[in-house]
């Protein structure tokens, strides 16, 4: 479907979105277009009661951008955000469902910014999900939004090749400046009028939700690729996680090691010397490189093991 044509020059654009993700596209778009309100989940409260922002937050108060939070935009937001008279609204990892009448609001409707290669991995943590099977290349997606979830026609599309051992977090700052690019360059065509609206392979379609806390805890009896690109998808936030004598270690990072463990069970230290801590899993074993220790700071495996010996033989929590 062809959208109606927009006389060149600058869109009036409302861009809705919350986390990291989304600010260098605000930045893109609000270098090229007219960006007439930001729109942000509620603040949080956070430790000792201070009331923190969102990063889309402060970079719209920083550029004298309006900024409206609504509970619930589908039920407190149409009436103001119609009032503004946006040509197009832009989402990005925004974190609300939208209904039908906020999405009408605009003449152009409301474009998406998604993490993947569309119509795989729809949901809400395609970078995360990306990393964590394992994959060797994900994309960034600008899509029509429609009622279904990720579901809407496609306008442009690019791929980028994850890195061996890219973190999440490492993943995730590249993709967002990948997004940025295609934002402009897809507001650019519906703006020109020579954008194409592809329709999605329903039949090709994937889905991620949110990973859960039960998924952070680390099962030994994986395999070790499993286990690092677990480690991988879960660096920096919320990280994996072990036990060893009812404390708890963070994991940041896990390599891989030719060695062989046979008889040892998963979960089993097997090596641990000045500079090497091995973890025995299913079918083999794994170096532990970066790790943290409750109320302790991240640090590589020499450094924790200057302070901290563990025996040989000893287990971590299953």
């Amino acid at each position: 479907m062809r959208l109606p044509f927009v006389n060149g020059g600058k869109m009036r654009v409302i861009f809705l979105g919350t986390p990291d993700f989304g600010v260098p596209a605000l930045d893109a778009i609000n270098g090229r277009h007219t960006v007439v309100a930001c729109v942000c989940q509620p603040d949080k409260v956070g430790a000792r009661g201070k009331t923190e922002f969102c990063p889309v937050k402060k970079y719209a108060l920083a550029h004298d951008i309006p900024v409206y939070q609504f509970e619930k935009i589908s039920r407190d937001g149409v009436e103001t955000l119609t009032e503004l008279r946006p040509d197009i609204m832009v989402t990005a990892a925004y974190g609300q469902i939208l209904s039908q009448q906020v999405i009408d609001i605009a003449p152009h409707g409301i474009v998406n910014i998604h993490g993947s290669l569309l119509p795989e991995l729809r949901g809400a943590a395609p970078i995360q999900y990306a990393v964590w099977q394992g994959l060797t290349q994900t994309g960034i997606t600008i899509l029509q939004t429609v009622r279904a979830v990720d579901a809407g026609d496609m306008i442009l599309q690019r791929s980028i090749d994850i890195l061996p051992y890219e973190t999440n977090g490492e993943l995730f700052a590249r993709m967002s400046a990948l997004g940025a690019e295609c934002i402009v360059e897809a507001l650019d065509k519906i703006a020109d009028g020579t954008a194409v609206f592809t329709p999605q392979d329903e039949s090709k379609a994937t889905f991620c939700h949110k990973i859960s806390a039960e998924t952070e805890h680390i099962d030994w009896n994986k395999t070790a690729d499993e286990l690092i690109n677990l480690v991988r998808a879960l660096n920096p936030s919320p990280a994996a996680w072990t036990s060893i004598d009812g404390k708890r270690l963070k994991i940041y990072a896990l390599r891989p090691t030719d060695k062989t463990y046979p008889e040892a069970e998963p979960g089993t230290i097997v090596e641990c010397g000045k500079k090497v801590l091995a973890v025995a899993c299913r079918g083999g074993a794994v170096n532990v490189t970066e790790l943290q220790k409750e109320n302790g700071r991240k640090m590589d495996v020499a450094a924790f093991l200057c302070g901290t010996r563990l025996p040989v033989g000893a287990k971590f929590d299953l």
